[in-house]
């Protein structure tokens, strides 16, 4: 039996979870389609995890939820002082306050809080980036049938994950937007795209491997599947959909598929795929004074808010993969059947 049809799906396609630009609406409408629909969690309290579990549940389709296990720094008042001077030009010209910047890491890592709003439902597959957590956690996701899988970023990364647990692997290649799954190591020297990716992790993993990473048409997807890939996972093609909560800002510039992107620490303080916006141009997509994931979205965080309310994107991440061009102003739905097409 295929994996996707073992997950109760008709494709074998996931929409992969986006943090900040989607709720359980989209999922719900990719899972409609045949799909598999996947839910963010990384930016949810428990609280607003429940609620949107309680309406992926009641709709009857198969789902995701996705979590990230990465463990924060032990910050320092230090680090975070260097990183607002960097941006102090920037409060001075938005007329902003450092002072009232707030501590908070914007993203947290699967914890028992978590777990336990988890167990209240049954999803069908249980998704991770950042590594997986701890074996305690692990075993609490594991009880409740949930197909577990995590991002890969190398092999090294795919062996490690299924020799802790994973029942399949995420290879997740340069081309991906969004945040870089990598947990043994950052160098991104170390790393290669999709198809390079799937030829080294295939050969020397027993787990089914999903491929994700540039992947927006259908000749995308065969390419990946005729490569081995058991499956896809699919990002950037979902952001214009109807169901998507991407911002108008953000839309407008997904429009430009010929626009470049880079890997960027300004907005998190990880490695992350986006389009160029002023501050990438100005301080470097990279720059050193940026705190470790995920403090640095504290000090940003202030700067987005004012410079989006003038409806200007010079702070706002703009998450795309490297590949836009199957990007569809159009229903959920519509983008599955265009990425299944044949």
């Amino acid at each position: 039996m295929s994996l996707h049809t073992s997950l109760g799906i008709a494709f074998p396609l996931i929409q992969a979870p986006m943090a900040g630009v989607q709720d359980s609406g989209l999922a719900i409408a990719v899972s409609k389609a045949g799909a598999l629909g996947s839910l963010p969690a990384a930016m949810l309290d428990a609280q607003s995890l429940q609620r949107e579990l309680q309406v992926l549940q009641s709709s009857g389709v198969p789902f995701n939820v996705n979590f990230f296990c990465h463990v924060p720094p032990a910050d320092t008042i230090h680090v975070q002082q260097k990183w607002l001077s960097t941006l102090q030009p920037y409060y001075q010209e938005l007329e902003l306050d450092p002072a009232t910047v707030s501590s908070g890491a914007g993203r947290r890592p699967f914890d028992d809080e978590m777990a336990e709003v988890l167990e209240e439902f049954s999803p069908r597959v249980v998704s991770f980036h950042f590594g997986l957590p701890n074996k305690a956690l692990l075993a609490r996701v594991k009880a409740r049938g949930a197909f577990v899988v995590s991002s890969a970023t190398t092999l090294n990364e795919a062996l490690w994950l299924q020799a802790h647990g994973a029942d399949a692997v995420i290879a997740q290649g340069l081309e991906a937007g969004g945040h870089r799954g990598h947990f043994l190591s950052t160098d991104v020297a170390l790393q290669s795209n999709t198809l390079e990716l799937l030829k080294q992790v295939i050969p020397h993993v027993s787990l089914p491997v999903i491929a994700a990473g540039g992947i927006a048409d259908a000749q995308g997807v065969a390419s990946a599947l005729h490569a081995g890939a058991a499956m896809v996972q699919v990002g950037t093609a979902f952001l214009l959909c109807n169901e998507a909560k991407t911002s108008a800002l953000h839309r407008a510039r997904l429009r430009d598929v010929d626009a470049p992107t880079a890997l960027t620490n300004l907005f998190s303080g990880g490695l992350a795929r986006g389009m160029f916006n002023r501050v990438m141009h100005e301080l470097g997509p990279q720059n050193p004074s940026a705190p470790a994931f995920p403090m640095a979205t504290a000090g940003i965080a202030p700067l987005r808010a004012r410079a989006e309310s003038l409806g200007l994107d010079d702070f706002t991440p703009l998450w795309s993969g490297m590949n836009r061009r199957g990007c569809l102003d159009a229903p959920a739905a519509d983008v599955v059947q265009r990425l299944m097409a044949g």
